[in-house]
């Protein structure tokens, strides 16, 4: 109460009744321990694998917090200098200040004169959410600040406050704290800044908008020399310091680290899957140090991929690469410019996967017990199905070997025909559900149609998916993020027995060897990489969309080209053109270790014999022959069925009240140098 005491003898001597009033705002000012500290919180950091910075997640108030060690000893100086030269000698509020400018505003009838000490601007920035420039208010923040001093010591208030003063707003960002600051304004870590620089920092605090020195040079030059005056009156610097600083330039350099970003593509997936796992506050200001899964080397060798093959004008690639073990993201890359579409192709793109789709239904069935090698189907060039059994559709479906085939060599070289009898056979839904276990997440309809790829997905969602393939079965969810870092010392970090079987490794094992069938003799033949892999081609309705997914017992790649906006044409198949940009990731990516997939611990058990469609040659039919009331007929005369492609990078696929009959790929297989052009 001493404090108050020399307030109520002055203003009792200057103003008289006053002095009450001003000891019963004293009392009802409380205690500052009674209210919720502002916490403007800090930036988030998002690290590569190797630990070098992607980038800083943008809130509209930059902030980075240091020590006290971290500030150079002149800024402080300059600080104390400027704003409150009796910073070590008071307890809170100057007060020799604070009567001369109370006794000053009291009989002036308003605020005319500040006296505020650091102590009470921290307080104000800590606990007073809307100050007003009133007595009350500063006998609040008086009080405050004495019962602050009571429980911080100067050196944790002096931290305290510059990391929480304002600096000034440059293209929509707030500079709070000095760190933020020197990166801003001199594009360099604070404990690099010179005399000159802490100088001009120092002023900034009192009138950040009108001493800013981007927009007010001469202003600001004026301030830093009234900071410098003030630390040679205080003996913090020489005479021949201040002579050299005060002719100095301002040193500007305006710095970027705020607007920088690697691979803005995944640094936009991260943070969206940060504000999904934490909230948007916590993501943006909650001073995360996130970790991500990207290793830099091998983003670098997917870009470089893409880049050296060809992609039609108008035409885009995308590639995504997962580690089968974690479902963690290694690259995920695409041809197009950040500047130029937000869009990200590779996550957030849906489009269809031909007949990169047909393993999820070789999958289910090698689960029902049936051979991909003694279970044989007619193959004839077309063939009329009924849409579902006991439909009222029936399914015209081309493509084919003209002669029976095994599931093996159907699957290698992407024979439609045996593929719509499998389905018809095992059933849409177990083909589906399969899907599902392996990590596809886009809708599906259950109907025959999409085991030639006639459902929407992402590059994403098919490298995830058959990395359970890879995994012996097991699917792990895709993660960008392996650990996040919290300002308190608490750690989330990915736990990679989170797996969830979605079939036995006896199931994985028959799959990954039937599909390596793609890729030395079927429709990717010659694009291998050196080492055990397995994969498939795709090539939607008129060679719109062109896919090859393969993986190796560590890592699964999906890459995907096509025209972002429409369904262009393009002029080759997923042989030709996808496959080469898998080949050269591949390659570089996933020939360490150079192994074969592991026998299983649990192999599958399949019928003996072989078996075969109830469908004959005797259904092979000419297309042309066969009429219905399909509700995704051509009726705009493109050559496409209305609803049997999704138009448009990214939008909702139409789904039609009625099963959807369509053809996938041109000539029947994928096109990709198999069984039929």
């Amino acid at each position: 109460m001493l404090g108050l005491g020399v307030v109520l003898v002055v203003i009792g001597i200057a103003a008289g009744a006053a002095a009450g009033w001003v000891y019963d705002m004293w009392d009802d000012a409380g205690t500052f321990k009674s209210e919720k500290e502002i916490d403007e919180g800090a930036n988030s950091k998002v690290y590569a694998a190797d630990g070098t910075l992607l980038g800083i997640i943008d809130a509209n108030i930059i902030r980075e917090p240091v020590d006290l060690k971290t500030i150079p000893k002149l800024l402080q100086q300059a600080t104390i200098a400027i704003e409150d030269e009796n910073f070590y000698e008071h307890d809170g509020v100057d007060f020799s200040a604070i009567i001369r400018a109370t006794v000053e505003n009291v009989e002036a009838g308003e605020i005319e004169q500040g006296a505020s000490t650091i102590t009470q601007q921290l307080v104000r920035n800590l606990y007073i959410k809307q100050p007003e420039d009133t007595l009350e208010r500063k006998l609040t923040e008086a009080k405050w600040s004495m019962e602050f001093e009571e429980d911080y010591t100067k050196n944790e208030i002096l931290e305290k406050y510059l990391n929480t003063a304002t600096y000034g707003t440059n293209s929509g960002d707030t500079a709070v704290g000095v760190e933020a600051a020197s990166q801003i304004y001199f594009n360099k870590p604070i404990d690099e800044i010179n005399i000159g620089e802490a100088a001009l920092l120092a002023g900034l605090p009192q009138a950040p908008s009108q001493y800013n020195p981007f927009t007010a040079a001469d202003a600001a030059t004026k301030r830093r020399n009234l900071v410098l005056d003030a630390m040679l009156d205080q003996d913090y610097i020489s005479a021949g310091e201040h002579r050299k600083w005060s002719r100095a330039g301002l040193g500007l350099e305006r710095g970027l680290r705020y607007d920088q970003f690697r691979y803005r593509y995944f640094f936009d997936y991260v943070q969206q899957e940060l504000i999904d796992r934490y909230g948007t506050n916590t993501a943006r200001v909650g001073g995360l140090e996130v970790y991500t899964t990207l290793v830099p080397s091998l983003q670098d060798t997917a870009e470089k991929a893409i880049l050296n093959n060809p992609i039609p004008t108008g035409a885009a690639a995308a590639l995504v690469s997962t580690d089968v073990e974690t479902g963690e993201i290694k690259a995920m890359a695409s041809s197009t410019n950040y500047d130029d579409s937000k869009f990200n192709l590779a996550a957030q793109g849906r489009r269809q996967p031909g007949s990169s789709y047909k393993p999820f239904a070789l999958a289910a069935a090698v689960e029902q017990g049936i051979d991909p090698d003694s279970t044989t189907y007619p193959a004839p060039q077309t063939i009329v199905l009924p849409e579902y059994p006991g439909g009222p559709v029936t399914w015209d479906v081309s493509g084919g070997a003209g002669k029976s085939s095994t599931l093996r060599n159907a699957t290698a070289n992407s024979i439609n025909t045996v593929f719509a009898q499998l389905v018809t056979d095992i059933g849409p839904e177990a083909m589906n559900d399969t899907a599902h276990r392996m990590g596809i997440t886009s809708p599906t309809q259950d109907v025959p149609a999409e085991v030639l790829g006639t459902a929407s997905v992402s590059v994403l969602e098919m490298s995830n998916a058959y990395a359970t393939f890879a995994n012996g079965g097991v699917h792990h969810d895709p993660t960008a993020i392996n650990r996040v870092e919290f300002p308190n010392g608490d750690l989330d970090e990915l736990d990679p027995s989170t797996g969830k079987r979605a079939f036995s490794d006896g199931v994985a094992y028959e799959v990954a060897d039937v599909m390596k069938g793609a890729l030395e003799y079927g429709t990717a033949a010659g694009l291998g990489i050196g080492c055990p892999a397995s994969g498939k081609t795709g090539t939607t309705e008129g060679q719109a969309d062109v896919w090859f997914v393969g993986y190796t017992p560590n890592v699964s790649t999906a890459v995907w080209m096509g025209s972002p906006n429409d369904r262009t044409p393009m002029p080759g198949y997923g042989g030709t053109l996808a496959a080469p940009i898998w080949q050269d990731y591949m390659t570089v990516a996933a020939t360490e270790p150079c192994d074969d997939f592991p026998e299983p611990k649990d192999p599958v058990e399949l019928s003996s014999g072989s078996t075969s469609s109830s469908y004959s040659d005797s259904d092979t039919v000419d297309s042309s022959d066969t009429t219905t009331d399909d509700p995704c007929a051509d009726t705009d005369g493109d050559g496409f069925p209305d609803c049997g492609y999704l138009p448009g990078t990214g939008a909702d696929p139409e789904i039609p009240e009625v099963d959807e009959p369509t053809n996938d790929d041109v000539g029947g297989n994928d096109g990709d140098g198999g069984v039929a052009p």
